[in-house]
């Protein structure tokens, strides 16, 4: 299997365990280093891997259910680097509410010690407009 195939696994490993609920899971697939960072739509910059835990089990504690469709998957390998960059269109029920949302992701992850892919920055944004090559021009 090449890099750039287990990254993608790697990324899909992540979204699996995103839509388990399971804090087990998602500890799997995260470096647990000071240096991993997340930011979730919304929320402030996470530093540490206590943080970025701590977030993962607020949002599956409130959650009943999350379902991801992954939509424009490109992944790009340099090293011992990685990162994947895809659109989250998301199914989710938090406090009895359903919602159906796109996100923008950027996940990073790094080569560990035993070869796997680790997860070390994953940033999600909403989509909240046109992007600039079909925004209107600017004056």
């Amino acid at each position: 299997m090449t890099d750039l195939e287990e990254v993608e696994q790697a990324n899909a490993r992540f979204y699996r365990a995103f839509e388990t609920l399971d804090l087990g899971q998602m500890e799997a697939v995260w470096a647990h280093g000071e240096y991993v960072k997340c930011v979730h739509p919304g929320w402030p910059l996470l530093v540490g891997w206590e943080a970025v835990r701590s977030s993962w089990q607020a949002i599956f504690e409130s959650a009943a259910e999350m379902r991801f469709t992954i939509s424009e998957v490109l992944a790009e390998v340099m090293g011992d680097l990685a990162w994947v960059t895809c659109t989250e269109n998301i199914l989710s029920e938090v406090r009895e509410r359903v919602t159906v949302t796109s996100v923008l992701a950027t996940n990073i992850f790094e080569r560990g010690d035993d070869g796997g892919w680790r997860l070390i920055h994953h940033h999600a944004s909403h989509v909240v407009g046109s992007t600039p090559d079909t925004a209107d021009p600017v004056p």
